[in-house]
């Protein structure tokens, strides 16, 4: 009786703990995968309005294949030199996801989360498209 409380007691926050560090793991994951396909597609893009849409989109497709939710993730881009287009740019796509607490009911009141991962990619422009 007394092992099969402990064992309770004890396994129940370890399960916890493992799921938590998984969703951690697949998180980041996401976010390298995000960044980097959202980093080519935007330099084979012919303007910038098109770059940044194609851009969101892929990061929404790979955050989605991992089971993350894209409205959770924030994109930013930079451009060295400022110009995005110009060839031999280096562009750096940043995305930001916030991973949440699993099986946590109340999250999306409290906006609680199990950790915030962050990945960068960067693709220069190339000279001839």
């Amino acid at each position: 009786m007394e092992f099969t409380f402990l064992a309770l007691l004890l396994m129940v926050p370890l399960v916890y703990f493992v799921i938590t560090v998984g969703q951690i793991q697949g998180g980041s994951f996401a976010v390298v995968g995000a960044a980097d396909q959202a980093a080519k597609v935007y330099v084979a893009q012919p303007d910038q309005p098109t770059a940044q849409a194609a851009a969101e989109q892929a990061v929404s497709i790979a955050l989605a294949d991992f089971g993350h939710q894209p409205d959770k993730a924030s994109i930013s881009t930079t451009c060295d030199p400022a110009d995005c287009q110009a060839p031999g740019s280096a562009v750096t796509i940043t995305v930001s996801l916030s991973v949440p607490l699993p099986f946590a009911p109340f999250n999306s009141d409290f906006r609680l989360a199990a950790s915030e991962v962050e990945a960068s990619a960067t693709q220069l422009v190339g000279r001839f498209r």
